[in-house]
């Protein structure tokens, strides 16, 4: 088994475990439907993307680094600061690249289509984080290693953008309750999972809104901010309102599930209103 893969499988079954026993001692929300057949399809999904990555990316983002390395390509390349500091500028570049994907995923209808997989769930919890269409994970790996070749970072820090990414989304779909007080300062440097869980409302206006997965900035910075939602986190319906039968939860459900129905009312971004407006 070649390293990076080991670091991914070691952290995610380590994230995966740490989450579900967070979950089941303090839990957020009552769960609406039974964990073994949602958590049966997740899963399965997580299995079959990284089948399906394996097979049509061998050498990954990492390989496109390096790629990238040796033929001088990308703007860190052309640079010569302090390594540390070029490994957190391609942390933070990366992030940005995932937050405007994740808009344009939620945009454009082609991309939602098939993101609206990751929505449909009725309840969020560690495996909604791991919840994606085959279609959208090849799609998110194209736009990744254009990223990667337009950007030039080390292979290291595109190893550890991925593993923080992958930590992070099981984190901030998590189940779990944090207090309120830890959860207003980490989302000053961290999406938390009140914050992220907001964005799997079955409001429209809520739903296209805190598209972050890493860090919580862009979300301040470009207006797509929501602090809380309208019904509270305990209230708050989730999912989406064209997808309400819970076999669309199953594994093949939930894969059909672009080629059937219809987008509902969510492709289109909507002006949202600022923070400031909310609390007016």
């Amino acid at each position: 088994m070649n390293l990076d893969v080991a670091i991914r499988l070691s952290v995610f079954v380590g994230v995966l475990a740490l989450m579900s026993a967070w979950e089941l001692l303090f839990p957020r929300r009552a769960l609406s439907r039974p964990k073994v057949g949602r958590w049966t399809a997740n899963l399965s999904i997580v299995v079959l993307d990284a089948l399906l990555i394996r097979a049509l990316f061998a050498a990954g983002a990492v390989g496109a680094s390096l790629l990238a390395a040796e033929r001088g390509w990308g703007v860190l390349n052309q640079l010569s600061g302090p390594s540390w500091l070029e490994f957190l500028l391609a942390i933070v570049a990366l992030d940005v690249v995932l937050y405007g994907q994740h808009v344009m995923f939620h945009a454009v209808p082609l991309f939602w289509r098939f993101h609206m997989m990751h929505h449909a769930d009725l309840d969020c919890d560690v495996t909604t984080g791991l919840r994606f269409h085959p279609v959208e994970v090849v799609l998110s790996m194209g736009i990744k290693l254009g990223a990667v070749l337009v950007i030039g970072p080390a292979p290291a820090a595109v190893l550890a953008f991925e593993v923080l990414l992958n930590a992070t989304s099981m984190f901030n779909h998590s189940n779990v309750w944090l207090p309120p007080a830890l959860d207003r300062a980490l989302r000053w440097f961290l999406v938390t999972p009140d914050m992220h869980r907001i964005h799997h409302s079955i409001l429209p206006n809520e739903t296209n809104s805190n598209f972050g997965f890493n860090l919580p900035w862009w979300d301040r910075l470009f207006g797509t901010y929501r602090p809380e939602p309208k019904d509270g986190q305990t209230g708050m319906v989730m999912g989406l309102e064209q997808f309400r039968e819970p076999r669309r939860l199953t594994l093949m459900g939930s894969l059909l599930l672009p080629f059937q129905g219809t987008l509902g009312r969510y492709p289109l971004i909507r002006k949202n209103k600022t923070s400031s407006e909310q609390a007016r």
